[in-house]
């Protein structure tokens, strides 16, 4: 009887330490609150402004509703302006001298403009031929050069990715009302590479504050996004590569080498996002970190490069505020690789991968 009394009066006296503790960390919480310090009926005023903030939020998303109405309206008529700079930019359409007229502020521009004019009539004599004595037609390689002139996206583009951006030819965008999205198309005239003309990422928006942050609502938000199929054509497939991996027998001793195909870099991964578990709290810290820079871009190519796209082509828009550059010195690890025990195959070129 005496052992349960015992027992008793350790667990009662375990569960006042606990609930002790617990107090004190709410009031150290209260205490580290600035409106700990403020009167009482300034707390009051506090609350009642509050409240109207939480009003000012509700405002907030009808404002960016109707805004994303407003966007859908005037991209019917930006559409005519980019229908026109892909004729120019692909040389199905040459401008007239008037078109061509532009007085630009830029020294730099000026500059070129009057070197272009002295050399205007040899060029007319040749037929306006580049290096592999063939007309010039529309602007080769505009959208490859915007897109490296873009930071955040350059990043994304490796070597061997180069050769098949070439082939593309324009990107669109197009924005939805129900449900709130917007698609992106990345047009490729036909190539060596895969058998699309077309490539396509989908991104679906949210506009409504999280309930458990109200006040961090600052507008419609990506919550998910959806790439397509690259048709790859044999042995083109860069978003793979094949690697040799020796493995040893525990038991005889016997080496042997097998080849398997794993996750290449390459801008093309771009149309193969991760998908976003129903449950956001389910996603680890890497996929999160993907996905945010996933979002982070296809706002970019939407909102500004497809807008300002010779600015990006002419590296005038260099400067990307909405990308943050992080020094990552001293974050690498040093690994030792073992070129017996793990290489790529050389058997193909570098640049061509296996299909999965």
């Amino acid at each position: 009887m005496e052992t349960v009394d015992i027992e008793s009066a350790q667990t009662l006296e375990q569960t006042i330490e606990q609930r002790t503790l617990a107090a004190n960390a709410e009031m150290a919480a209260l205490l580290a609150n600035p409106l700990y310090c403020l009167p009482k009926p300034v707390r009051r005023n506090v609350r009642a402004l509050k409240k109207l903030q939480l009003e000012h939020v509700l405002i907030e998303v009808d404002f960016f509703k109707e805004l994303h109405e407003l966007e859908i309206k005037y991209e019917q008529k930006f559409n005519p302006l980019y229908e026109k700079r892909t004729s120019i930019v692909s040389g199905a359409y040459v401008p007239t001298e008037d078109e061509c007229d532009y007085q630009s502020d830029h020294e730099k521009e000026i500059e070129l403009a009057d070197a272009v004019q002295k050399v205007k009539v040899e060029d007319e004599e040749s037929g306006e031929k580049g290096d592999g004595n063939e007309p010039v037609k529309g602007i080769p390689e505009f959208w490859l050069t915007a897109l490296k002139n873009a930071p955040a996206i350059a990043d994304m583009i490796e070597e061997y990715d180069e050769p098949i951006l070439k082939h593309l030819i324009d990107i669109k965008a197009e924005t939805y009302k129900d449900p709130m999205s917007f698609l992106l198309e990345f047009h490729f005239e036909p190539n060596e590479f895969f058998t699309n003309t077309v490539l396509t990422k989908f991104y679906e928006l949210r506009c409504s504050p999280e309930e458990s942050d109200i006040f961090a609502f600052e507008g419609p938000e990506i919550v998910k996004s959806k790439g397509c199929t690259i048709d790859w054509k044999k042995n083109k497939n860069v978003t793979v590569k094949t690697i040799k991996k020796k493995q040893k027998h525990k038991a005889r001793g016997a080496v042997r080498t097998v080849t398997k195909t794993v996750t290449n870099e390459s801008f093309f991964n771009f149309f193969s996002p991760p998908a976003v578990p129903e449950n956001e709290d389910d996603l680890d810290e890497e996929v999160q970190g993907i996905l945010n820079n996933d979002f982070e871009v296809g706002n970019l190519i939407k909102d500004r490069i497809i807008p300002h796209a010779v600015l990006f082509f002419t590296g005038e828009n260099l400067v990307d505020d909405d990308f943050d550059e992080e020094d990552d010195e001293g974050d690498e690890e040093d690994y030792d690789e073992d070129e017996d025990e793990e290489e790529e195959d050389d058997d193909e070129n570098d640049n061509q991968c296996l299909v999965k």
